[in-house]
């Protein structure tokens, strides 16, 4: 592995149910003051920031991080769907790595509104046109139904075509999620449930019950990223974890050529960017012993699974039930609750999930520690599209 980059302190706010939230800067100067001490840093050692956000007005970046100081460095403001937050993370990594700076800070926040999510324009074409051409032609469009859960309701759907997979085992992942975020005073939504509650749940698109899906909730999360010669000066290496490997991808013909569901919601770019970033760290899937997967929907943590290399094609169902997904198993997916239990505040999504793997390989989970967690991998994908794979390391 190579030693370049390394995180240096994490930060997040406990995510709510949308409209119960601060506003987006003060979550956000929040959750950059809490990676910054605890990296033992001042704002003033930042030379880069890098600031992610899907709803919000240009400059919010400047607006969340003006209150931390008046530095006059470069502030960038960064909009990837859903992986907004990692997107962020891969910037200031990048400018670390390189040599740039010796210092960058990453910041994700979303302050959301209740519902699904919608497009303010319907002045110009959408941005998912070539998806929803595709999705049209596979499976037909309905106007009354949420947008992603036509996505991602066609993918278990299609998943189910090709492996048989019977709804109950997609709903022992929503049980799975509350268990662990149970463990995790950081989450939304901590009760538990059980398979035949997530099956009643409200019908919203094909198999897929409100219960397997994630809610829209507001909240922040940060990163400090120093080099590893900046940490090894400022006695930070002891708890510091490095980025061991990054990739973020966007798509490619697979995800509309091939008329496949599976790959339009991101499968192909989470198999290319989760080779690349272990190809990086030169580490294979099963090494890992902590996992935080982009599970927006269930049929999205099992199309992830076997994209991430965490079980063979096909092999998710025998992967839950048997569960390796879990504490006891062999990897443990989604300690944090995931994005079904946690929350989804679209750009801070990436960053929590760091922080949560932080935390892992720090020893400092508490009650949801992974035992003798070493390595871990971040996977946050956005349709539209883009993913980033990040393994770290202790």
């Amino acid at each position: 592995m190579k030693d370049k980059a390394r995180i240096a302190g994490v930060g997040m706010l406990p995510f709510t149910k949308a409209g119960r939230s601060a506003p987006y800067d003060a979550m956000a100067a929040d959750a950059a003051r809490q990676a910054l001490a605890d990296a033992g840093l001042d704002y003033g050692a930042v030379q880069q920031a890098y600031v992610g956000f899907v709803i919000g007005d240009t400059t919010s970046g400047q607006q969340a991080l003006y209150p931390l100081g008046l530095s006059g460095i470069p502030i960038v403001n960064v909009n990837n769907a859903c992986a907004t937050g990692s997107t962020a993370l891969f910037l200031a990594h990048q400018a670390v790595a390189s040599g740039l700076v010796d210092v960058a800070l990453a910041v994700g926040f979303e302050q959301m509104l209740s519902g699904p999510l919608a497009s303010p324009f319907n002045d110009r074409p959408a941005v998912n046109g070539r998806l929803n051409a595709m999705v049209e032609r596979v499976q037909g469009w309905d106007a009354k139904a949420p947008i992603a859960a036509q996505y991602f309701g066609g993918a278990q759907r299609e998943y189910q075509r090709r492996h048989g997979m019977p709804d109950e085992v997609f709903a022992m992942i929503s049980v799975k999620s509350r268990r662990h975020a149970a463990r995790n005073p950081l989450a939304v939504f901590r009760e538990p449930v059980t398979v035949e509650e997530v099956l009643a749940s409200t019908p919203i698109f094909g198999g897929l019950t409100k219960l397997q899906c994630c809610p829209p909730t507001c909240g922040a999360a940060a990163a400090v990223i120093v080099s590893h010669d900046y940490a090894r000066r400022h006695g930070l290496l002891a708890r510091s974890v490095m980025i061991a490997g990054q990739a973020l991808t966007t798509d490619g013909a697979a995800s509309f050529d091939g008329l496949n569901m599976i790959d339009g919601v991101g499968a192909d770019m989470t198999r290319r960017a989760a080779r690349a970033a272990c190809a990086q760290a030169g580490i294979a899937p099963d090494e890992l012993d902590v996992v935080e997967l982009h599970d927006c929907f269930t049929p999205n943590e099992v199309i992830s699974y076997e994209a991430l290399g965490l079980c063979p094609e096909g092999g998710a169902e025998k992967f839950i039930r048997d569960g390796d997904n879990t504490y006891g198993g062999r990897i443990v997916t989604n300690p944090s609750g995931g994005l079904l239990s946690k929350g989804h505040p679209l750009g801070a999504t990436g960053l929590a999930q760091t922080a949560e793997i932080v935390w892992q390989l720090r020893g400092e989970a508490g009650e949801r520690q992974v035992p003798g967690a070493r390595l871990g991998l971040q996977h946050n994908v956005g349709i539209g599209g883009a993913c980033v794979v990040t393994v770290l390391a202790q």
